[in-house]
Formats: structure tokens, sequence, C-alpha cells
């Protein structure tokens, strides 16, 4: 991890809550690993809409990645609670507003549950900005403070793959589905915070494949 980065991440754990700046001090030694060893986390989230401002988190799926594995058992999927209706977002995701009346979590309560969840493991998104949008901008309402860390984004690894190869990138290259079928990976259902977390996982795996394992993870990071 080079000087910047140890200074980044210590001026971001200033001010953070006690939980988030555990986080961002578990982070540290994980930055220095290879991609053999480094812990990781595979996430999704499925939202109301796509503007944090505007709408809410609903459902939150997560699966760890040991080993280069990805241990189903250890899989997670939680609802989330909100205020007001689910609305028109139901027919994207399939949750309507009595799912949510059922085992789930608050709003204030899902950070303190994610942070617990991710302890000690760096998180893999797809396409990170607009669900660390929703993190951070549910912390700065719970907590007053933003948040902000570096995760990998199998969006991005693929950007810049098919940059190489070619300029111009067609519209809806990047999407999750269009990535996995790159690699020949199966159809899955799209939409469901855990199936996403999962296929999000599979995607990284397939994308690191031929990739010297011995390879330090800081070269898959993405920064916000």
């Amino acid at each position: 991890m080079s000087l910047w980065q140890q200074l980044s991440l210590a001026w971001r754990a200033q001010g953070a809550s006690p939980l988030l700046r555990e986080y961002y001090q578990s982070l540290r030694p994980l930055l220095q690993q290879s991609l053999a060893d480094v812990p990781l986390i595979a996430i999704d989230m499925e939202m109301t809409g796509l503007n944090p401002q505007q709408n809410q988190i609903i459902s939150v799926g997560l699966v760890p990645l040991t080993q280069r594995q990805l241990p189903l058992a250890m899989a997670a999927h939680q609802l989330v609670g909100i205020s007001g209706s689910v609305g028109q977002s139901a027919i994207i995701h399939g949750i309507v507003d009595r799912h949510l009346q059922e085992q789930s979590l608050e709003q204030q309560q899902l950070l303190p549950w994610l942070l617990r969840q991710v302890m000690g493991k760096l998180m893999i998104f797809h396409h990170a900005p607009l669900d660390l949008a929703f993190l951070s901008t549910l912390m700065q309402r719970t907590n007053g403070t933003s948040m902000r860390f570096p995760v990998v984004d199998t969006l991005q690894i693929e950007r810049r793959r098919l940059l190489r190869e070619c300029h111009i990138l067609p519209q809806g290259c990047l999407r999750l589905g269009a990535c996995r079928q790159r690699y020949h990976l199966p159809v899955y259902a799209a939409h469901n915070a855990l199936m996403d977390a999962i296929a999000c996982g599979e995607l990284f795996l397939a994308q690191t494949a031929s990739i010297n394992p011995d390879v330090a993870v800081a070269e898959f990071l993405w920064w916000p």
C-alpha cells in the first residue's frame, strides 16, 4: 500500500463511527495482501430507485470468497424496511411492501449489520459507485459522516480489459449479465441481491482466473 493510500485511510477514519473506524483499520493489512490470500466478500443491493438522495435500500445480498471459492453456506440475504412504499420498483426486484414487514432490518440497523458482515474482508461490487453512494448517504443520515473506502469493482476491471481491445464500448456491454456472458458463465435471474452478489463473485473469479495469484490485490482496487 502506498503512503498516499495509508494517509487516505487514516484521514477517512477520522470522525468515523467506532464500527466504521474499526472497518477502516481492518482494511490496512488487507491492502498489502496478494490476490490469493486476501479475504473478499461480494455484495449487491436492491433499491427503490437509482437516486441515493430520494430512494432507499431494500435488500442486501453477500457471499464471501475464500481461497478462490464461494462458500454458499456462508451467504446471506437481508431485507431492509423503508419509510413509505416500494412503489413501481417492485416490478424490477419483485419485493413488495409486505415482504419488508417480515424479518427486515430498520434503515439505521443496516450499516452496523453490514459492517459486522464485512469486517476483515475487502468488498467486491459490480458498479460500485452506485452502491457506495447509497451506503454513504445512509451513513450521513444516521451518523452524520461520510463513508468512503477502496473496493474491487468488477465493472471497472471489465472496462479496462475491453478498452485494451477496442476504443469504443458498445452500449450495455458492461452490465453484469453481459460481462458474465463473455466468460461463458450461466445466466441467472437478475435483480435479486443475493443472486447478483453470487453472480458478481463468480465474475471476479473468472476475470482473475488467468492472473498470477501472487499479484497484489491493490492492483484491482477502486478508490472513491
